[in-house]
């Protein structure tokens, strides 16, 4: 049974955390707005991650005015392929990626082909706030583009999958990967049409997936098998995401993970309102761990290390009442 067609009680039984009491319950009392700069600006976070010691993808330039565009083709010189994204973008609008060039012309991870031109057009429209949080005047960023671990490469499309970690009061308390397809452009992006596949923290094995909130078991485009892929390292990329708690200094947290082939994990975004989709993507809800979370931080007398909360947050699911558990193969 989808969470979607279930009644409001078998939703509250399941644990499923709604829009509301996400806003409500979680996000208002943990997130201070004087923070939210901190992850709401692109650039902001980059430099907080690499003062930290965290691996971030590179930044070649940030152009801030209509009169800067003019440096494009000399942040661009020397690098076939790149990022342009806007510093206080949101839901993936905005971002351009190219994988290469021929002669004159860049071309996209779609296949289509831009001009220079046609670039500092798109620059143009980020400065005027045309994908910012609220409308307001933006900065747009050129950074490296990313190269996606080959374990990935039959369940994404033209473009490189990220993992979205859920992080509460510095624990981990769920996370999936995000899987581009034809339909959202290559980009990671649910709301754009990428599939989300559940990831079991204990092993960070991927469970089923789903597509437009709909349970799939294939990839929309390659017909790849979702589940049963390990995801390398993963005790490294829990701790990485519970690291930026700390960094943020928000309570509940959207972490999202790319798995670079040469520079392995690198933070791409924080996220001060991650969206509930995950619940769908891995059969289950998160109200029963994040209320485990809050028992054990009450129950502490001093906070935990990463590993702790690591450790904690794995045995959180098999711990729970059976009924809280869901069903990663049908939810």
């Amino acid at each position: 049974m989808m969470f979607g067609l279930a009644s409001p009680w078998k939703l509250r039984k399941l644990g499923v955390v709604g829009i509301n009491r996400r806003n409500g319950a979680y996000i208002a009392p943990c997130n201070p707005r004087h923070l939210y700069p901190r992850v709401d600006d692109k650039v902001m976070t980059k430099q907080l991650a690499l003062a930290a010691g965290i691996a971030v993808p590179a930044l070649y330039g940030v152009i801030e005015t209509n009169h800067g565009i003019r440096r494009l083709p000399q942040l661009l010189d020397g690098h076939a392929d790149f990022v342009i994204k806007p510093a206080h973008g949101s839901g993936g609008e905005g971002i351009i990626v190219i994988e290469g060039r021929a002669g004159e012309q860049f071309r996209k991870v779609s296949g289509s082909m831009m001009s220079m031109a046609d670039l500092q057009h798109h620059v143009a429209n980020i400065l005027s706030g045309m994908y910012s949080l609220g409308g307001q005047p933006d900065q747009a960023m050129v950074e490296y583009r990313v190269s996606f671990d080959p374990l990935f490469a039959a369940v994404a499309y033209h473009g490189v999958p990220d993992i979205r970690t859920i992080v509460y009061r510095g624990y981990p308390v769920m996370a999936m990967i995000r899987l581009p397809t034809r339909q959202s452009g290559g980009k990671a992006n649910l709301h754009q049409g990428a599939v989300g596949a559940g990831v079991d923290l204990a092993s960070g094995r991927t469970l089923g997936g789903v597509w437009h909130n709909r349970r799939i078991d294939l990839h929309p485009d390659t017909g790849a098998a979702i589940a049963g892929l390990e995801i390398p390292n993963w005790g490294t990329l829990l701790q990485l995401a519970a690291s930026c708690h700390a960094l943020a200094g928000l309570g509940y947290l959207g972490v999202d993970v790319v798995l670079d082939a040469a520079l392995g994990p690198l933070v791409l975004e924080l996220n001060a309102r991650p969206g509930l989709a995950i619940q769908i993507a891995n059969g289950v809800g998160l109200r029963g761990a994040l209320e485990a979370v809050d028992s054990e931080v009450a129950a502490r007398s001093e906070p935990a290390t990463v590993e702790a909360r690591v450790a904690f947050a794995v045995g959180i699911r098999n711990a729970l009442p059976q009924h809280q558990q869901g069903q990663a193969s049908a939810p």
